[in-house]
């Protein structure tokens, strides 16, 4: 009995040696707590600035759907301009936060569209030569005659790309020059972007990157909060590119740009075809466009009808399927997520049923299902769809898309477009002069809608100075505080 006893007794066990001290341990805990209070606090300030940036043009785009609405006499064209490109300011900004997610979880695709570069330039160079030139700029654009006509690349990344940084450029000097250089030796292109405003601190050109910080140079700035370059930087990095930044505080900083751009040869291409898209050759095709949000539809039907496609519209997938067995259509443009039968089940089971002969076009606010159901891509052989498309899109990229689909040839307004030259500035009427005060005073407390009121003000008081008032409107639609006030001391 005591030798049972003996054999169930546990031998004593040795207490773990910790390697490491009390004190150690203790300090380890504070620093790793310390660091994440730090980056809590870091995106607590970066969410608090994206908020205050899409507050903004969601104010103006409110207040100007309000006036609308109560017919307050507010010119609907004009309006819709400040709408259209507060809209536009607000897709760049989500699409580029997207981008960065995008990156930093190194899921993403890149688009190989084909490109005419020459013309792609030129049309920065309209964009940005005015606002420049407003500040009393020079601005220089600089590139070889032997540019290729047409590469390929990702047209709106890289055209964001250029427009962050040339934007950043101009925003940010004060007197001297901005200029665009452009080189392309073999595969390889290098954008440069160079401008003679303040410079960048050495201390200051590596947070001025990161996505929760901004630089001294954004933090003192009245527009912006800093994300345009790490959105850049994503972006360049998407594309496979690397970005650099040579600055001098006080002499000005170069952003310069390189990336693969492969040269295109196109058979049979007969130049640019510019204006608006007005129909296309052929026999008329019918597509079918599939959303559970009626207004949704509606756009789409409008834009869609009036390039001179037959439409046809389904609230959900039953009801397409079910259209579908009695009418043949070209292209099927699918909402994802709808209530019952998804778009994704709605596109198999069309392609089981139909195989190639219907081009499916998916369409998604959440551009992570753009890789399908299971992890599917447009290029796997059991992918349902052939495109997929990020809500919101803009109209003209959508036709483009569905013509693409469709091996469509477009016709086009013949429309030639001419840069405008602004006069000097004159001297404006003494009836104008108590409003330009009011916009003064207005723009030190950044008061958006007042100053919008006082331009609209201004134009009735003094319609004879149109052109400071489309220059003002202009500076207000891009949220420019500190382009305004400029603009307003020449008077």
């Amino acid at each position: 009995m005591a030798q049972t006893a003996r054999h169930l007794r546990k031998p004593p066990t040795a207490a773990p040696q910790d390697t490491r001290s009390h004190a150690e341990l203790v300090a380890n805990l504070e620093r790793d707590c310390d660091a994440a209070r730090a980056a809590d606090a870091a995106k607590s300030r970066y969410l608090a600035n994206v908020s205050h940036e899409i507050r903004a043009p969601l104010n103006i785009i409110y207040g100007y759907a309000q006036l609308i609405e109560r017919r307050s006499g507010v010119d609907p064209r004009e309006a819709a301009k400040v709408i259209l490109r507060s809209t536009e300011h607000l897709i760049d900004l989500v699409e580029g936060l997207l981008d960065i997610s995008l990156v930093e979880n190194g899921v993403t695709r890149v688009a190989r569209d084909v490109v005419r570069l020459p013309a792609f330039l030129d049309q920065l160079v309209r964009m940005f030569e005015p606002d420049a030139r407003a500040k009393g700029l020079a601005f220089h654009y600089e590139a070889p005659q032997g540019l290729p006509e047409f590469v390929r690349t990702d047209q709106k990344r890289l055209r964001q790309v250029l427009i962050n940084l040339l934007g950043n450029a101009i925003k940010f000097t004060d007197r001297g020059r901005v200029v665009l250089r452009v080189v392309h030796s073999g595969e390889v292109a290098r954008f440069e972007v160079e401008d003679s405003g303040p410079g960048i601190s050495a201390e200051e050109r590596e947070r001025i990157f990161s996505p929760f910080e901004r630089g001294v140079a954004q933090a003192g700035s009245t527009n912006g909060f800093g994300l345009g370059l790490p959105i850049t930087r994503a972006i360049v990095h998407i594309l496979g590119g690397d970005l650099d930044l040579v600055s001098t505080p006080g002499a000005g900083s170069c952003f310069r740009v390189r990336m693969m751009l492969p040269k295109v040869w196109v058979p049979g291409d007969t130049g640019p075809r510019p204006g608006r898209i007005t129909g296309y050759t052929g026999r008329r095709r019918t597509i079918l466009v599939v959303d559970d949000d009626l207004q949704q539809l509606a756009f789409v039907r409008q834009a869609l009808n009036d390039v001179g496609f037959e439409v046809a519209v389904a609230p959900g997938g039953e009801t397409a399927l079910a259209l579908c067995n009695g009418q043949r259509f070209d292209l099927v443009l699918l909402d994802v997520q709808m209530p019952g039968c998804s778009g994704w089940e709605t596109a198999a089971r069309l392609r089981d049923r139909f195989a190639d002969a219907v081009r499916i076009v998916m369409l998604s606010a959440n551009a992570h299902e753009r890789h399908g159901p299971d992890g599917q891509t447009a290029s796997d052989a059991a992918a349902p769809h052939d495109l997929f498309l990020v809500k919101p899109v803009e109209i003209g990229r959508l036709i483009d898309a569905i013509g693409q689909e469709l091996g469509l040839e477009w016709e086009r307004e013949d429309i030639a477009p001419t840069l405008q030259r602004r006069a000097p500035a004159t001297a404006l009427p003494s009836a104008a002069q108590p409003h330009v005060e009011r916009l003064r005073e207005f723009l030190r407390i950044g008061h958006a809608r007042a100053i919008a009121g006082e331009i609209a003000a201004l134009e009735r008081a003094a319609p004879e100075a149109g052109d400071l008032i489309a220059r003002l409107y202009a500076r207000l639609d891009r949220f420019d505080m500190a382009g305004l006030a400029r603009m307003l001391d020449e008077y």
